[in-house]
């Protein structure tokens, strides 16, 4: 049986507390800033965020193509923890890798990178479609936010110390702040495994019967394409699907883009830093608040007034000159990041049919991941054009930050069309 208590709960959130180092660490932090000045040292600002929207993008392809099949094979077969144990193993495997790329080599970090971010997203499909398995109905606004409150702050913490061994490297016994970041990898490595074992051992999942590899896989593309096929009488899922993907593809962008944008707006990297750690702690104490506030007034009103919040922070982000204004758009990110994550994902638990959570959370996920691809697509591609129509490096990253306010406002209209009680009608209609 699914275990709905505080030790599944805790349990399951402590996850987010053990991988949100990697999405602090590596992916918004340390990577950005030393894949610009390390890995490709000399190449022009606007060539490597390139290569890092790209980077990021290639990873979502991997995850949106499989993320369907993945979420059918596991539900046919009760085993989401089994693909969340295999997806965080390498993620943490790659992440210890990094430390090991020496300056100048980003080819290999790319590599590196992207398998570890294709480990960190294919758990994460796995990690969502455990909620209903820990938490009752009624609590999934709240339980949601607990996991991304916890790795806001627990990803914090981490990242903080990371920080200090930059800024201090010879306290730590570092020869210089080079050497603290890559150690930063190993760190971050052995957070993550420590702290997913409470879910990996104290969190049930419903028995099911138990598959070969071939039957998994084949039952995982017939079970897709019934589902496809069942979308057609799911259209209000189907309209919820589309504005999340139009809003959380810019959610997602700005967590990877921002620290590369300020970078090659000549923002400092250790100012950056600051302003992310800003988020984490700001995060912290929202996400939980943004749960309560779903709670009380619906988890779709509480979604709007982040988006609404989000489509200020990129018309704005275009403009910064300060690192000031930098410092208050994190705030601002802070106060609603965790929460327009954690709502989107027990709004959608909601609505879905309950047999096929870890499917649904497949294109729930595939749409997220997709997301990811076009959202740094879209940013660097209009950077690179705007770099060759004659504009400066900063002035092309600011037309590419305000290229992505408009799909927040796209996102905003569609999610206003979404019933919540007509969606589950149609999921018992179509269960019966």
């Amino acid at each position: 049986m699914a275990q709905k208590g505080k030790t599944g709960i805790i349990s399951w959130a402590l996850y987010d507390w053990a991988n949100s180092a990697f999405a602090t660490t590596v992916m918004a932090g340390f990577f950005p800033v030393f894949f610009k000045q390390f890995w490709s040292s000399g190449v022009d600002p606007t060539i490597s965020t390139a290569r890092l929207g790209m980077a990021n993008s290639l990873a979502g392809i991997v995850i949106a193509l499989s993320a369907p099949i993945l979420g059918a094979i596991a539900d046919s077969g009760s085993a989401r923890k089994r693909f969340l144990i295999f997806f965080a193993s390498m993620g943490i495997v790659m992440t210890f890798s990094l430390f090991l790329v020496s300056e100048g080599n980003w080819i290999p970090a790319v590599a590196l990178y992207v398998i570890a971010v294709i480990g960190f997203s294919g758990g994460n499909i796995f990690y969502d479609a455990l909620l209903p398995s820990v938490s009752p109905k009624e609590k999934m606004d709240v339980v949601s936010a607990l996991g991304f409150s916890l790795g806001y702050l627990g990803g914090g913490v981490l990242f903080a110390l990371n920080v200090w061994m930059t800024l201090k490297p010879h306290t730590f016994g570092f020869a210089d702040a080079s050497a603290a970041v890559r150690f930063s990898f190993l760190t971050v490595g052995l957070w993550w495994t420590v702290f997913a074992i409470p879910l990996f051992v104290l969190v049930k999942e419903p028995p099911g019967k138990a598959l070969r590899a071939r039957n998994a896989f084949r039952n995982g593309f017939v079970q897709i394409l019934k589902t496809f096929r069942e979308a057609r009488q799911q259209k209000t899922i189907l309209v919820f699907l589309i504005a999340y993907w139009l809003y959380i593809d810019r959610v997602d962008t700005i967590i990877r883009m921002a620290v590369d944008y300020g970078l090659s707006l000549g923002f400092q990297s250790k100012d950056l830093i600051l302003a992310l750690l800003i988020t984490q702690f700001v995060g912290f104490p929202c996400a939980i608040a943004f749960g309560f506030i779903g709670e009380r007034i619906g988890a779709k009103r509480a979604i709007f007034i982040a988006t609404g919040v989000y489509l200020f922070i990129s018309l704005w982000g275009a403009f910064v000159s300060r690192k000031e204004e930098f410092f208050f758009l994190a705030v601002m990110i802070g106060l609603v990041q965790g929460g327009i994550q954690a709502l989107s994902r027990s709004f959608y638990a909601g609505i879905i049919p309950k047999d096929k959570v870890a499917e649904y959370f497949g294109f729930y996920n595939m749409l997220g991941k997709f997301a990811v691809i076009t959202g740094p697509v879209l940013m660097s591609a209009a950077g690179l054009f705007a770099r060759s129509l004659g504009f400066s490096s900063s002035a092309a990253s600011r037309i590419g930050m305000s290229s992505i306010a408009v799909l927040f406002l796209a996102g905003g209209v569609l999610l206003f069309f979404v019933n919540e009680n007509k969606a589950r009608t149609e999921g018992i209609l179509l269960s019966g």
